[in-house]
């Protein structure tokens, strides 16, 4: 049922808020300080890429960069977790430990349901992790090639692995950055193709029982954003109306439009040989600072779903937090629009996340002029969707705050034609210098209505604004809870709707 607030108790004439109702701490596991309630994040310990996310037996398996020696990034293991919605998720032992061949880095789990690799015994479908081997040693001793490709198999849904005893499966030619495989099945040509990061560009290689691996070609030297290194690529297709397009996704770090760590994509087709993009203009599936290594769910048919890190690598072991490091982002439904004469990639909250959503409150009809802002009780403050329709674009900013002068801002900047984020009066933000600043999303469509959907957590902010196509994914650190949530605009401004949903944890 939605609540529904009357303009009269809500308008005031001078500045007021919506004053979020305080709860009493608690600092039991999952609940300390700063720790997500709405994302996946490690029990304790370092966490950063999501890898080897695959769907099995009404099942999201996910396997995530980790290291259990510490707070920080050390000799990388396969953490793992288990899903049946994609929002409650179940810890799970390691999966994958360090062994001769080196530190297991990141990669990608198919469903090898042909049996192709011959690991599947007495009729059991095997499911297939495909990782780098990165050798700390060789990488001491000055060699190019201390990363190669390697496989684990597992007979009983992905829930225990065995390494393959023939690994590396594919070997490093002498590139220094040679990693992070991407494996799908290619059904034209019944062969598997593999996505690998190799440096500046993308190496493609195709295999027809994942263990015999055949170079088809590169793209990528002269296209797209090479600030830094090309890591955790991804390809699979998708439509837009009877049209499938093939999409690219690659992660850069550094070089991103905000700073440091981004995901780009390329949109082109792929014929099973190589990767032909549509134009060379570069595209940003994020544009906040905090989302990084950002890869899709292999095995979930036609269904698109993505998930990143939400950290950055400028300050990724400098948060301030204490028992664990790092969370993921809100799994993301993938589509394809056009929009401005550009075929474009938007993102938006898997549809499961209304399972932890609670009665919302509905605000139809508003219109705000100066120093009119929204007033109203919320129960469960710290965590909820925030979605605003407007009826024609102009200044405006959402404002979290508290009564320790902490404040993030949220906004659009009509001079600008885009999106803003300020977090350098957030809160604890002086752990490293690139924290403490404003972001900015340029709007990508030329309507002069805008619908926004802002969600919430203890420590981060994600924004899906105009259905997606501007994406935005922020992480803050203030010094006690947010308690205040303003909605102010510059001038005359004309709200169509503005719900807002407290959610319900998911620990």
């Amino acid at each position: 049922m939605v609540k529904r607030l009357s303009l009269l108790l809500i308008l005031s004439a001078t500045i007021s808020t919506y004053r979020l109702q305080a709860q009493q701490p608690d600092t039991t596991t999952y609940h300390e300080p700063y720790r997500p309630q709405e994302h996946f994040s490690p029990k304790a310990h370092w966490m950063n890429d999501p890898n080897g996310m695959v769907y099995f037996n009404h099942t999201y398996h996910l396997f995530f960069q980790y290291y259990p020696g510490g707070t920080t990034w050390g000799p990388m293991h396969w953490g793992h977790a288990v899903s049946k919605d994609l929002i409650h998720w179940k810890g799970l032992p390691i999966a994958l430990y360090p062994d001769s061949l080196g530190y297991i880095f990141s990669g990608s789990a198919v469903v090898d349901s042909a049996n192709t690799s011959e690991f599947g015994k007495n009729g059991k479908i095997p499911l297939v992790a495909i990782f780098t081997h990165h050798d700390p040693k060789g990488e001491k001793a000055g060699k190019n090639d201390f990363q190669n490709e390697s496989l684990a198999y597992s007979l009983d849904g992905g829930y225990t692995w065995t390494k393959y005893k023939a690994n590396p499966v594919l070997k490093n030619p002498g590139i220094k950055d040679f990693r992070d495989p991407k494996v799908m099945w290619y059904a034209p040509e019944k062969k598997w193709v593999m996505t690998l990061a190799t440096q500046d560009h993308i190496t493609f290689y195709s295999a027809p029982d994942l263990k015999t691996w055949t170079k088809e070609s590169e793209f990528g030297k002269a296209t797209g954003a090479h600030g830094g290194v090309w890591e955790c690529p991804d390809l699979f297709p998708l439509k837009l109306g009877d049209k499938t397009y093939w999409i690219l996704i690659v992660n850069l770090n550094p070089g991103g439009p905000n700073g440091g760590s981004a995901t780009q994509y390329f949109v082109g087709q792929f014929d099973g040989n190589k990767f032909t993009a549509v134009d060379d203009r570069l595209r940003w599936l994020d544009y906040g600072p905090d989302e990084y290594a950002g890869v899709t769910w292999n095995n979930t048919g036609a269904r698109k779903i993505f998930l990143g890190w939400m950290s950055n690598w400028q300050y990724a072991s400098q948060v301030p937090t204490q028992k664990w490091r790092n969370a993921m982002t809100v799994p993301r439904e993938l589509s394809l629009k056009q929009s401005n004469g550009e075929i474009l990639l938007a993102s938006a909250p898997v549809k499961e996340l209304k399972d932890v959503e609670r009665t919302p409150i509905e605000i139809s009809g508003v219109n705000l002029k100066d120093r009119n802002i929204l007033a109203a009780q919320v129960v469960h403050p710290h965590q909820f969707i925030l979605k605003i329709s407007i009826a024609k674009m102009n200044d405006y900013a959402v404002i979290l705050s508290n009564d320790s002068g902490d404040k993030l801002i949220f906004g659009f900047d009509k001079t600008r034609n885009g999106y803003y984020i300020d977090r350098s009066k957030s809160g604890v933000v002086d752990f490293n210098p690139d924290f403490a600043k404003t972001f900015f999303a340029p709007r990508l469509t030329v309507q002069p209505n805008a619908n926004v959907e802002l969600i919430v957590d203890e420590s981060s902010l994600e924004v899906f604004a105009d259905d997606g196509l501007s994406v935005m994914t922020c992480a803050f650190f203030p010094h006690k809870p947010y308690d205040n949530l303003a909605i102010q605009p510059a001038g005359a401004l004309a709200f169509k709707k503005i719900t807002l949903t407290p959610l319900r944890s998911i620990w």
